[in-house]
């Protein structure tokens, strides 16, 4: 197992997502100055209970999985205001959390092995054409950067495509997670394509 500063989110990044975040409180400051200087990853756990924002005496409740996040570009707005876009990394199992300096939490992890490329079969395709329509729409309109990916665009790859569906579809976090936990890229996409319904179109 390996300790690692973690950073509780009601929502989580699924890998090679990305998730951007503005920064402003004291104990993450510093957390992702020496991240973004070390070139070091921090954990994204999905808080099951509390707040993001931290609460006096409050303790948060963090669901079993999450997801490093890779810093790609920081920008300091002002002396307490970062800007920070991550990239989703490898997933982990979540062990023994506790507190440590200024208030960040700090896990211990198991990582989980990233997905196999893995082709998508015909009967499963028209969600790759579904999402490749929406990125050449959103890429048409400029508006790329609002959504949570970036190239390469894996559209060939089960595992690619299932993840970003996760993220994009207004999903409730246990299912959100189940498919996070969902070894299988394959068996990942077959249950997006179960939760869009068929007939989702190419």
């Amino acid at each position: 197992m390996q300790r690692i500063p973690l950073f509780p989110l009601s929502h989580g990044v699924f890998p090679d997502g990305v998730l951007r975040l503005q920064i402003f409180e004291v104990r993450y400051l510093d957390l992702i100055r020496r991240c973004h200087r070390e070139q070091t990853p921090f954990g994204v756990a999905w808080l099951a209970q509390g707040n993001e924002v931290a609460v006096p005496g409050q303790v948060p409740r963090l669901h079993g999985l999450g997801t490093l996040a890779h810093i790609e570009d920081l920008e300091t707005v002002q002396a307490a205001l970062l800007r920070v876009r991550c990239v989703g990394g490898q997933r982990f199992k979540l062990g023994a959390v506790e507190a440590g300096p200024y208030g960040v939490w700090y896990g211990e992890v198991d990582y989980l092995p990233d997905d196999e490329p893995t082709s998508i079969p015909a009967e499963l395709q028209p969600l790759a054409n579904r999402l490749g329509k929406g990125i050449a729409q959103a890429q048409a309109g400029g508006l790329l950067h609002e959504l949570p990916l970036q190239a390469p665009f894996r559209l060939d790859e089960c595992g690619w495509v299932a993840n970003r569906w996760a993220e994009l579809l207004p999903l409730p976090t246990e299912e959100k997670l189940a498919l996070l936990a969902e070894s299988d890229p394959l068996a990942r996409l077959e249950r997006v394509s179960q939760t869009l319904g068929t007939g989702s179109g190419d």
